[in-house]
């Protein structure tokens, strides 16, 4: 009983932190699988700013056991209005799991007015189909 209560209580201070983490970051992702209702833990995620000269690339991380990218703008630039683009490689997620895709990446590209706020870009994912919405 003692280790299910570890897992509950390690489960508990990694959400409390990823939660404390996601406020001082101005962007996060979360990947939920909608054919099996579970998490996507794995998912490679690419942060993209557009520029004059084309896209720049701004950081890359991996979704977490619970699917998401707390932290995805890198702490060393500045968060600048602008178009941006969230690319989830969804690809090679569904091939690491055997299941044919459609889709061999998802492209968001969404639009940062207010640098105050914190900006949050859920995916909602099966192997033929998505959707994408502003979370908070």
């Amino acid at each position: 009983m003692k280790t299910v209560s570890a897992l509950v209580t390690g489960i508990i201070f990694s959400s409390v932190a990823a939660m404390a983490q996601a406020s001082d970051n101005p962007l996060s992702v979360h990947v939920l699988n909608i054919q099996s209702g579970l998490p996507s833990s794995g998912v490679e995620v690419e942060l993209e700013r557009r520029t004059d000269a084309g896209w720049e690339s701004l950081s890359t991380a991996t979704t977490d056991e619970v699917g998401r990218v707390s932290s995805l703008y890198p702490d060393s630039e500045a968060f600048l209005p602008g178009v941006y683009r969230v690319t989830f490689e969804t690809g090679a997620w569904f091939e690491e799991r055997d299941i044919a895709t459609f889709f061999p990446d998802i492209p968001v590209p969404f639009e940062v007015e207010d640098t105050e706020q914190h900006y949050h870009i859920p995916l909602l994912l099966s192997p033929y189909g998505y959707s994408t919405y502003r979370g908070n």
